[in-house]
């Protein structure tokens, strides 16, 4: 027995496949058209398709996502060698390797990166754009870096409102980490540090800035916010250098990420209170000047 009978018609007005899409049309909730979407887009003995773009969105709860019912047609991703066509209900997304989906009330789920990107392929509003990516970041949904890496895989970021977009989210990102940073630091009663500063040696070369500074400790602070859409590996060597060259003058660096001081921010204030703690163990720092940055 079909899982979504169809009213009686000739034959040859049938799709070939049994779990055709038009089966959802009689569907009568969000839940029917994504599973009849899913089923179509798996066909006999195969596997792996699962629900991308807007409807996997409103699945995870996006504000800025229509609800699962709303689009027109519900795109599904499936491998790239698959032989299968969209139709009028279901649009059909290719991928070279496809990404583990998740499970979403029952419904396989492409990761948030991956069903955002496939989302702003569809979008021409700038507006809409932003919402979206400003959504999966700030939302805590996925890490910048792994959406950039989507958005430049599907090839968006060769488009403006694209790179608009996420350079606004990377800037609230930051100041949103920066944020964190301080409620950590008056949330645990550490000792004030001088926030966001320069350090060069006197007379001499610029060390670099850092987010937080105790110069009676020579403890700093650094968060990691690294802009995904620079050279990984080179942008790590500068923070590398940087650092090394600072723990060269007995300054002691905590590298601190966003997303560490989100999820466990009491563990990274013991982090940096070990620090602080440990500087009468070391031998005194050189001195440096400090300067607003």
């Amino acid at each position: 027995m079909n899982d979504f009978p169809l009213p009686r018609r000739p034959l040859a007005a049938a799709l070939p496949t049994p779990a055709a899409p038009a089966a959802a049309s009689a569907a009568s909730g969000s839940g029917e058209r994504l599973h009849a979407a899913v089923r179509y887009a798996s066909g006999a003995g195969s596997a792996g398709a699962m629900v991308t773009g807007a409807a996997a969105l409103a699945l995870y709860g996006f504000a800025a996502a229509a609800p699962p019912a709303a689009p027109d047609r519900i795109d599904v991703l499936v491998e790239r060698s698959r032989r299968l066509r969209s139709t009028r209900l279901v649009r059909v997304v290719r991928a070279a390797e496809l990404p583990a989906p998740r499970e979403v009330t029952g419904v396989p789920v492409a990761p948030v990166a991956r069903a955002v990107a496939d989302a702003v392929a569809r979008i021409g509003d700038p507006l809409a754009v932003r919402r979206l990516v400003t959504e999966a970041v700030s939302g805590g949904h996925c890490e910048p870096g792994v959406l950039v890496r989507e958005l430049v895989a599907a090839r968006l970021m060769d488009q403006p409102h694209v790179v608009a977009a996420v350079d606004a989210v990377l800037a609230e990102g930051r100041a949103l980490a920066e944020s964190r940073l301080y409620a950590m630091v008056r949330g645990d009663a550490l000792p004030e540090p001088l926030w966001n500063v320069d350090l060069r040696l006197p007379g001499g070369p610029h060390l670099g800035g850092v987010d937080a500074y105790w110069p009676e400790y020579a403890v700093a602070v650094e968060l990691d916010t690294r802009s995904p859409r620079r050279d990984e590996e080179a942008e790590w060597t500068e923070y590398s250098r940087k650092r090394e060259h600072l723990e060269r003058l007995g300054i002691t660096v905590v590298h601190l990420t966003p997303r560490k001081l989100r999820d466990a921010p009491e563990q990274q204030a013991v982090v940096v209170r070990t620090a602080l703690m440990a500087a009468g163990d070391r031998a005194p720092a050189a001195y440096v000047v400090v300067l607003p940055r």
